[in-house]
């Protein structure tokens, strides 16, 4: 079931990620657990203020806006590679 679940994410995220592409952005899946999404923004997208604003919100909306079975969306911080 997991499976299908991530598909139904992932099927969600191609909406969204072609504005993502623009800025060198990406938008990834870590984790689905107990109805909550966990999700982290990479490339471009990693350390734009924009994203905190309101980029968070259309995904959260686009989300459990098309899945009955997210209680929650969940953005994770990048994380922080040296060297």
């Amino acid at each position: 079931m997991q499976e299908d679940r991530l598909r139904e994410v992932e099927g969600v995220l191609e909406k969204i990620r072609p504005a993502l592409k623009d800025h060198q952005g990406e938008l990834k899946v870590v984790e689905i657990k107990d109805n909550t999404v966990y999700l982290q923004f990479e490339g471009g997208c990693s350390d734009c203020p924009v994203v905190d604003v309101s980029l968070k919100d259309v995904v959260n909306i686009a989300i459990k806006g098309n899945l009955s079975w997210v209680d929650k969306v969940e953005i994770l911080a990048p994380k922080i590679s040296i060297g």
